[in-house]
């Protein structure tokens, strides 16, 4: 069952994986958006065509224009997709009017939010959820001209329940933040349902708890506010549990508004405490390098180092986000993440490496750019995250599977357990297309484990302790022949989406799986 799920989660992922997460976000609440506007005309949503056409283009045309001149003058590439996410989000968070006055609150609300991206900023990252900056902006000014309006949250309602849901689910699949989501919604539900039934209670009226929660499901914004905000990676913390926690924050506050001096920390409120605990996690995080270095250590991956100017910490087997600004940057943006190869024992020196994209057609921006970066040019990293790394008690045996660039998480691993002296039961699989392939040999003979390489050719001259898999396709069946006890062993795979779904039949007989897919850029 376990595998089946594995499988099935990494194809849907290689196939979203060919879109890239700014995107897939704007694709999904546009298609939100001209949903809303089919609705609009059976009165089946609040606003009517006309309020939210007008709305969205005061959304669209300030966000844009702010975001256009602050990124000019800052010397940045100018994203049309990021400034168009805000707007589409804050259209569902605002009340759509026609109303001259509120449509001013409006555009105050869109400049806020986008402004909130390069103010309330720290080392290339903003700390909040620059929808939820703007909207708070318009319900603090609305206590002194309430004219102006207020968010009202008007995309929870039944009708657009469903909507949410899938396009949702599309944005959190690529992402991969589905059990982030899920656990607020769980708290929120809930804390909301014991609200209310609190309140019915108070107020001498039945409770028909089936009812309730169906109705503070399908009728509040939590849908919305998890799929399309909380799930922002930016403002979460690097760990899987921080983030947990953090949803769990924001689902709680969300669930259960607290009043303070009449103003609700309620929905946008929750949203942005939750982002300050996020920040709190992620503060060091985000820092500045130089790059040192840089090598090919096979025909087809490029190998860079850099030397860390701020206190970095990390885990053997994250990934961090590198940020090169580069003028016209494609639909895929300026920002990537790499697994990181080295130990943290090597800081203030740090590699990662990748594939340079020299044979694909066409090369994207951001590699374009990486290319032109020379030793000594700063960069920056704009956060650490990821849960790929290998349990720190559990002594059970380990299985490593690695495809092509799919080893440096590993390499890092690795070179953390030799600089501790631990020895630790591991073998790894390494899958390269041919022998050259083979990257950071160095690195994996120092480790001692075994290895077994499935090549095309054979490599030349293997220590004695790795093994050239020679007419032994790796599928599943091919797996569980080589690696006969993957019974006891947790089992860590690296590589393409693709791999780790064709895989999934014999992992699922290992005593856990952690995958780490990726679908190239």
């Amino acid at each position: 069952m376990l595998g089946t799920v594995t499988a099935v989660w990494n194809r849907v992922f290689a196939l979203l994986g060919r879109v890239s997460m700014y995107r897939v976000v704007y694709v999904a609440l546009a298609a939100l958006a001209v949903v809303s506007f089919a609705l609009s005309f059976f009165d089946l949503v609040a606003p009517d065509p006309l309020e939210l056409l007008a709305t969205l283009a005061v959304l669209a045309a300030v966000c844009a224009g702010v975001d256009a001149s602050a990124q000019r003058l800052l010397g940045l590439a100018w994203r049309v997709e990021s400034s168009l996410i805000t707007a589409h989000i804050l259209l569902f968070v605002l009340r759509p009017t026609l109303d001259p006055v509120a449509l001013t609150g409006i555009a105050i609300a869109a400049a806020a939010a986008s402004l909130s991206k390069y103010v309330l900023a720290w080392r290339g990252r903003h700390i909040f959820n620059p929808a939820a900056v703007g909207a708070t902006v318009l319900t603090l000014l609305a206590l002194v001209w309430p004219a102006l309006g207020a968010s009202s949250w008007w995309v929870g309602t039944p009708a657009l329940a469903a909507p949410v849901i899938l396009l949702g689910l599309a944005v959190l699949w690529r992402t991969e933040k589905v059990r982030v989501v899920a656990v607020f919604l769980v708290v929120a539900v809930a804390v909301a349902v014991l609200r209310t039934a609190a309140q019915y209670n108070l107020a001498g009226v039945e409770v028909d708890a089936l009812g309730l929660f169906w109705q503070v499901l399908l009728s509040s914004p939590f849908l919305f506010l998890g799929a399309f905000m909380l799930s922002e990676p930016l403002t979460l913390p690097p760990r899987r549990w921080q983030q947990f926690l953090v949803a769990g924050i924001v689902g709680a506050l969300a669930g259960w508004p607290i009043f303070v001096g009449g103003i609700s920390l309620g929905q946008e409120r929750a949203l942005l405490i939750g982002n300050l605990v996020a920040f709190a996690f992620a503060l060091r995080t985000a820092v500045r390098l130089t790059l040192a270095a840089r090598a090919a250590p096979t025909p087809t991956v490029q190998e860079l180092t850099f030397r860390v100017q701020d206190r970095l910490s990390f885990v053997p087997g994250q990934y961090l986000e590198l940020e090169v600004p580069h003028p016209h940057p494609d639909a895929r943006g300026t920002r990537r993440e790499f697994s990181i190869a080295s130990a943290p024992e090597d800081l203030p020196l740090l590699r990662v490496a990748f594939k340079d994209g020299k044979t694909s057609t066409p090369q994207s921006s951001f590699k374009k750019a990486l290319a032109h970066v020379g030793e000594g040019e700063r960069l920056a990293i704009t956060g650490v995250w990821g849960d790929f790394v290998l349990p720190k008690r559990d002594a059970a045996p380990i299985l490593m599977v690695a495809a092509g660039i799919g080893v440096t998480p590993f390499v890092s691993q690795l070179r953390h357990l030799q600089a501790l002296g631990q020895n630790r039961d591991i073998v790894l699989v390494y899958v390269a297309s041919e022998a050259s392939e083979l990257a950071y040999r160095a690195d994996l003979e120092a480790s001692g484990i075994p290895v077994i390489v499935f090549t095309r050719d054979e490599p030349a001259g293997l220590p004695a302790n790795w093994v050239w898999a020679r007419g032994v396709r790796l599928d599943a069946e091919g797996l569980l022949r080589i690696v006969p006890d993957i019974a006891v062993r947790h089992a860590y795979i690296s590589g393409p989406a693709g791999l780790i779904a064709d895989l999934a039949p014999a992992l699922e007989r290992a005593r856990s799986i952690t995958t780490d897919a990726f679908s190239g850029y």
